[in-house]
């Protein structure tokens, strides 16, 4: 009887693990060719997940961390690309002028090349945080699971309001492009 138990609840914790890992890919481009994130972005309308990141300082920043504000999540591969540095600097440029309202600028990147990034370039009104040691790519959908650049975050904007709801998201269709910048902004105003 014990046995029936223990083999019925492996059963179901099985099935549940595997349920909660088999999203569908999600297919966008880089400079043309198909890549895979690890599925599509979560909905709007819905409450953002919750995620744990690390700034600059090493120090843990959750979603909690920025409550009651809107939250500009600028996501993408690496601060060393053109792509990616344009829009750490174009957010910082409008994060200035939002009331109420943090950016945060995620990638692997390690926190100290982030750190680094932000001093070279005088980057002051965004939040540099890293994915170097959390699941936010794949509870957000935004890792790479193939290509050359397999585990690094795709290009995305995804936009939170002060209640924790999303109320916008871009999957930028081609890594090699930037993302939608007013629309993002429009959805904070």
């Amino acid at each position: 009887m014990f046995s029936k138990a223990v083999f019925s609840t492996l059963l179901f914790c099985s099935a549940f693990i595997f349920a909660q890992n088999t999203k569908k890919a999600n297919t966008i481009l880089m400079r043309g060719t198909p890549v895979h994130t690890y599925s599509a972005l979560p909905a709007v309308d819905k409450p953002a997940p919750k995620f744990t990141l690390t700034d600059v300082d090493m120090k843990e920043q959750t979603l909690d961390s920025y409550k009651g504000k809107y939250v500009i999540l600028n996501i993408f591969p690496s601060v060393d690309t053109g792509v990616c540095s344009a829009s750490v600097h174009h957010f910082n440029e409008d994060a200035g002028n939002l009331p109420n309202t943090v950016v945060l600028c995620i990638s692997k990147d390690l926190p100290f090349a982030q750190k680094r990034f932000c001093g070279a370039e005088g980057i002051k009104n965004v939040v540099m945080l890293s994915d170097f040691r959390s699941d936010f790519g794949w509870n957000y959908g935004v890792e790479l699971i193939d290509s050359p650049m397999k585990g690094l975050l795709s290009r995305a904007v995804v936009v939170i309001d002060p209640s924790g709801k999303i109320v916008y998201e871009e999957q930028v269709a081609d890594i090699s492009q930037e993302p939608n910048y007013e629309a993002a902004i429009a959805a904070v105003k």
